[in-house]
């Protein structure tokens, strides 16, 4: 009776865990604004393309949210396609984005949080998934910890409201360590190895690869792990042939299977999307990787925020993390030393050890640093969140401050005081919009799809702040608002004279911003002419750049000077 109480118990602790996982996954999360990732995200899984945006003309701000329509009818071939020829990505998540929203439509004014659902329910589900991790490769306590620390994690509540394909393959990559530690369990045991776990993992593995390309590091260092677990104890294995069969028929089958995609892998790799990643300096790449660590676990508020509140958030992270590295350097020990779990121990820190060295190989070797972007630890992040609970299972104490600091984090990062969106979309419209009973006009100066779609993040956040403050001070002017997509080609003199060929806008005055990827402010001309009549004049106070550059025109009708 005592034994079916703690077991029923535990199943209701982990019911708890992934509902608090839940509720801070699905708090506010259409609070933020959507950013350039996620606009092609929507452009993709809305069955379009970038062809099919209005381009080259001037819109009505306040019809905007109605070009982000669902499509029907579109194929999945079809969106890979538009994948393939626009995006530096594989296809499958676009493809189970339009089949998610195809089951919500009409999407309406919530299509937002529509957007980034399968976000937060592939997070919720990875909370589930870690916790068999833990338990099969240590005990249950260890895997409702786990569960516990991924559920309140506020890097991992970041990723379950993006709508973006980080908690869909990190969920994949859970299950594909579920399938390594289920192998290197029946190494251990020297028991017949189960065929259909083997089949299994391949089949994750797969299907991770065509989710994200950062799969492949997780099945290259999963081999890895499995090959030194082979080396490493091979007086002690007696079925190596076997293994190594099964090995190389996996090794095989997940090749294959991508061959049909590989041109175009190939050519995404070409693609000069990926520039900005470069590596800026040779030791940036070991302190971004400690505070990629870091913010796993805790993050209080440091991004624009006085000084004194940023220096004393980013003191408290430090002595956290000090203090919480040495409990688990504590735990590893005895957990390696542990006769019953050092081999577990060794394939996780395995593991995570061959996806940090393939992380130093791009950035070293390839030039990409992408230690600079947390997000992408999203491909170690189980690993890690494994050996932290296994690590500290046994401390109640050490378990209770993380959940502390860990549920304070996710508060905080939900209510976008942490991990706010790049270019902060929020901020650059609250600059454009600080003269609200003006008319306005808003020019994105656009090089590829990029600049496209993050001047989509700009007009979707500009005109919902411009309708709710319609609502607040009731200006009738203030509708007339506009935003057009105009092409630096050949360069941006073209954007000026496109601007200038402009039919007459009805307004006798109204502030013209221009954004413009790749300028300089020197290059933004004093006077600018929108139409033959309204003449634009610079406001040199009015100079901003977060990411890219944008500049405020205050215009008036020649007639009436």
């Amino acid at each position: 009776m005592l034994k079916n109480r703690r077991f029923n118990l535990h199943y209701l602790a982990l019911a708890g865990v992934i509902f608090l996982g839940t509720i801070l996954r699905f708090g506010n999360l259409d609070l933020k604004p959507l950013w350039l990732d996620e606009i092609i995200t929507a452009v993709f899984s809305l069955g379009r393309n970038f062809n099919d945006l209005p381009l080259n003309v001037v819109l009505p701000l306040g019809s905007l949210h109605n070009i982000f329509t669902y499509q029907p009818g579109v194929s999945c071939s079809q969106i890979a396609a538009n994948v393939a020829t626009q995006s530096t990505h594989p296809p499958l998540f676009f493809c189970w984005m339009y089949t998610w929203l195809g089951w919500m439509t009409p999407l309406g004014e919530n299509w937002v949080i529509k957007l980034r659902s399968l976000a937060a329910v592939s997070g919720v589900s990875a909370i589930a998934a870690i916790y068999g991790v833990g338990r099969s490769a240590f005990s249950q306590r260890t895997g409702l910890v786990a569960a516990l620390l991924m559920a309140v994690s506020p890097f991992t509540v970041y990723l379950s409201q993006e709508a973006r394909h980080y908690t869909l393959p990190m969920l994949l990559i859970t299950l594909s360590l579920l399938g390594l530690v289920q192998i290197q369990q029946d190494i251990q045991r020297q028991q017949k190895l189960r065929v259909w776990v083997w089949l299994a993992w391949i089949i994750i593995n797969i299907i991770g690869i065509y989710v994200h390309y950062f799969c492949i590091l997780a099945f290259i260092a999963e081999i890895s792990t499995l090959f030194l677990i082979l080396y490493w104890h091979r007086n002690k294995i007696i079925n190596q042939r076997q293994i190594l069969l099964l090995l190389f028929i996996s090794i095989t089958t997940v090749t294959i299977s991508f061959v049909p995609w590989f041109l175009v892998m190939f050519s995404h790799a070409q693609r000069n999307e990926t520039d900005w990643i470069g590596l800026a300096n040779y030791i940036a790449p070991f302190y971004q990787t400690l505070i990629g660590w870091l913010v796993m676990l805790i993050f209080l508020p440091v991004e624009n925020q006085p000084l004194p509140i940023a220096i004393t958030s980013g003191l408290l992270m430090v002595i956290f993390g000090i203090w919480l590295g040495r409990q688990v350097f504590k735990g590893l020990k005895h957990l390696w030393q542990a006769s019953q779990t050092h081999l577990a121990t060794f394939t996780i820190i395995s593991f995570y050890g061959f996806v940090l060295l393939e992380f130093l190989i791009i950035v070293y070797l390839l030039n990409k640093d992408i230690t600079a972007i947390p997000r992408y630890n999203f491909i170690y992040y189980p690993s890690v969140c494994i050996l932290i609970a296994a690590s500290c299972s046994q401390n109640k104490k050490s378990i209770l401050t993380l959940l502390f600091v860990g549920i304070l984090s996710s508060v905080l990062v939900i209510n976008n005081l942490g991990f706010k969106k790049p270019f902060q979309p929020d901020i650059v419209v609250q600059n454009i919009n600080q003269e609200p009973s003006l008319p306005l006009m808003v020019i994105m100066a656009y090089r590829d799809y990029q600049d496209i779609a993050l001047g989509w993040s700009f007009a979707l956040a500009l005109e919902k702040i411009r309708m709710e403050t319609d609502k607040e001070i009731k200006i009738p002017n203030s509708s007339d608002s506009h935003f057009a997509f105009f092409p630096q080609s050949p360069n941006i003199q073209s954007v000026w004279k496109q601007l200038s060929l402009l039919p007459t806008p009805k307004e006798s005055q109204l502030n013209l911003w221009v954004v413009a990827p790749g300028i300089r402010r020197r290059e933004y001309p004093q006077k600018l002419a929108v139409s033959p009549r309204l003449n634009c004049t610079i406001d040199t106070t009015q100079h901003y750049r977060i990411g890219v550059p944008y500049q405020l025109y205050r215009c008036g009708d020649l007639g009436k000077s």
